[in-house]
């Protein structure tokens, strides 16, 4: 499996903290798929660095981002997600929201999508260790499966 983690962070790109929730991510997916490729970036809350990012690992099977699925006015993460996708996953989001609440009543306020680009599955993902951690936990269990529906091999 091919996954690229994409931290999404103005004071993370510009080195102003270091990022916590991409190696989060990568550690879980390490420990559930242990022949996976990982690649992680961190990239501004800019939407053409979003974007750029995205372009460049079109083909991976995963890109997993964590970051800008709030309300503040720089969280744009779901709105590039939804423009670069073809078609959405809403069950993924609906999810993660639902098992996050479970956690925190502020889940209510996330807004992460889920989609596809062309055989390429995007997740966003809160920014938060915290949610990172229960985020990836949540998806991994439907990862394998999610691939082999895209690639038409069935139940």
């Amino acid at each position: 499996m091919k996954l690229i983690v994409i931290t999404i962070s103005d004071r993370a790109a510009k080195g102003i903290y270091q990022d916590l929730s991409g190696p989060e991510i990568e550690g879980i997916i390490r420990k559930s798929f242990p022949n996976s490729r990982i690649t992680k970036e961190i990239v501004p809350d800019k939407k053409e660095a979003i974007l750029a990012a995205f372009t460049k690992y079109a083909g991976a099977d995963y890109i997993l981002t964590a970051g800008g699925t709030g309300i503040s006015p720089r969280d744009i993460t779901p709105e590039v997600t939804e423009q670069y996708c073809d078609r959405a996953l809403p069950g993924i989001a609906e999810i993660l929201r639902a098992e996050s609440y479970k956690k925190t009543k502020n889940a209510m306020l996330s807004r992460g999508y889920a989609g596809l680009k062309g055989n390429t599955i995007i997740v966003n993902f809160p920014g938060s260790v915290k949610a990172v951690r229960l985020c990836t936990k949540t998806l991994v269990p439907i990862m394998e499966h999610g691939l082999k529906m895209l690639r038409g091999e069935g139940h």
